[in-house]
């Protein structure tokens, strides 16, 4: 075998090595900020809020991030699903959850409800054109990454895999719950988690797999 064959080789197993990086990176960084930003409340404010006031870079670096972790993942499962269902949707859906993140990191919430400290405490009146493009940023990658948890599901069912096949129903389930508008921030940190997890999950397994 020669240099060039074990290189392409092993760039699945580093690009899916980075997509599962992206979960843990994400939410690590999410975690610190939320445990040393005077005045964050997960139930008031929702964890995209981190990226507003002076340290919000440090959230805005973590979603690119994290993007960019997601879009590694993307290319490795292209280059490792050759057949079956799914093997052109998921690594489509996955890339447009990596370009979603980054796009919710470059384009940041505004600040409101006393976050960051100092804030008027109270919704904003009129949110600012690149909110909106946060919100529908965020919107189309959890979106996206459902139809992808779909189409992994089906993939499963065909190769007779039961409980992956259920699990990853359950993933799109949550995914595709509407908001509600008294527990938003708390169900917008539970399907972060639950899309990292996914994500996760997805590039190990994928890994293992001869």
């Amino acid at each position: 075998m020669t240099t060039h064959t074990v290189a392409t080789a092993r760039t699945p197993d580093r690009l899916l090595a980075a997509g599962a990086l992206a979960g843990p990176v994400f939410a690590a960084s999410a975690v610190v900020q939320m445990l040393t930003r005077t005045g964050f409340d997960i139930t008031r404010h929702p964890i995209s809020q981190l990226a507003t006031g002076g340290p919000g870079w440090i959230q805005i670096m973590t979603f690119v991030l994290a993007g960019l972790g997601s879009l590694a993942l993307a290319a490795g499962i292209r280059r490792t699903f050759r057949d079956g269902p799914g093997r052109r949707v998921l690594p489509v859906c996955v890339g447009v959850f990596g370009v979603g993140l980054i796009a919710a990191g470059v384009f940041t919430m505004d600040p409101e409800n006393g976050f960051p400290v100092g804030t008027p405490d109270r919704p904003v009146a009129q949110m600012s054109w690149h909110s909106i493009a946060h919100s529908a940023s965020a919107a189309i990658a959890f979106l996206a990454l459902a139809v992808a948890a779909v189409a992994l599901a089906v993939r499963c069912v065909r190769r007779g895999a039961v409980l992956p096949a259920v699990l990853n129903g359950v993933v799109a389930f949550i995914l595709l719950l509407p908001m509600s508008p008294d527990r938003m921030s708390i169900q917008i940190a539970v399907n972060g988690l639950v899309a990292f997890t996914w994500t996760t999950v997805v590039a190990v397994s994928l890994r293992r797999t001869p």
